[in-house]
């Protein structure tokens, strides 16, 4: 009983850690005053500025192009890729996880010098920093994280899948898009998410990345930091947690009705 309410005491402990900055930033969203340390009364005006201030929408914008880009396109070469490692054996394969590591677990500066240099070889081509540099490098962050998603998924499959269903006469995309999408589709999903919550959250590669003029939210928010915060990115901040806190939900009640579909057809 002690072990027991020490852990439960521990794990509310790490959830208060956790949240209760977000809960705060939320809170001061609705204060009347720009100082953070007194409250001044209820008020909605900074969600009102933040819907007329064009820097932070255009920020805003930038941020979700750019996530979504990423995530779609990392998606799909993460997923490509995770299926063609489950179909690899031996050395080899060790050889190309521990390639997938590498960016993981390099820390985000090295990543982001080394994107910067590698896009300045490719000036005198034409290619300038800017939008499509930083959407390019989200997309080489993102990748390993959906390939580390979706492998789990994969693992759990007969490896003879694929094969199985070539032979019943499948085409190799036809059994690819209808046999081993489905199975693994809660691990994409899973890596979908991921790469989106990384792109949002990224500052250190796009700041080294980014060209004049094209900023995200994580920059904008640092150029503001100098002045001091705007209180009109507590209101932006609490409506992306909130967004994406309901997308979360929404995703949670659809896996769960499918995975009750599943157990109901294997009872039947």
């Amino acid at each position: 009983m002690v072990k027991k309410s020490i852990e439960k005491i521990y794990l509310f402990l790490i959830f208060v850690f956790l949240y209760a900055p977000i809960f705060v930033l939320m809170v001061f969203s609705f204060n009347n005053s720009k100082l953070k340390g007194s409250w001044m009364g209820f008020t909605l005006k900074w969600y009102k500025l933040l819907f007329e201030d064009t820097t932070i929408l255009k920020a805003l914008y930038n941020t979700l192009l750019i996530a979504v880009i990423a995530t779609v396109v990392a998606t799909i070469i993460g997923t490509i890729a995770a299926i063609g490692i489950s179909q690899i054996d031996g050395s080899f394969r060790k050889f190309i996880l521990n390639l997938n590591y590498l960016p993981i677990l390099n820390p985000d500066i090295i990543t982001a010098v080394s994107l910067m240099g590698l896009y300045a070889l490719f000036r005198p081509l034409g290619l300038s920093f800017g939008l499509v540099t930083v959407t390019l490098s989200h997309i080489v962050f993102c990748i390993p994280y959906v390939i580390l998603s979706v492998l789990p998924k994969l693992s759990q499959m007969d490896k003879n899948t694929l094969e199985a269903a070539m032979d019943l006469g499948a085409k190799p995309m036809y059994a690819v898009r209808n046999v081993i999408i489905p199975q693994i589709k809660p691990g994409i999903i899973t890596g979908a998410l991921i790469s989106f919550t990384l792109s949002v959250d990224d500052f250190v590669i796009s700041y080294f990345t980014t060209g004049h003029g094209v900023s995200n939210l994580s920059i904008t928010i640092y150029s503001m930091a100098r002045k001091g915060i705007n209180p009109s990115i507590n209101a932006m901040s609490t409506i992306m947690f909130i967004s994406l806190l309901v997308l979360l939900l929404v995703i949670n009640k659809i896996n769960t009705k499918e995975n009750i579909k599943k157990r109901g057809m294997k009872i039947d």
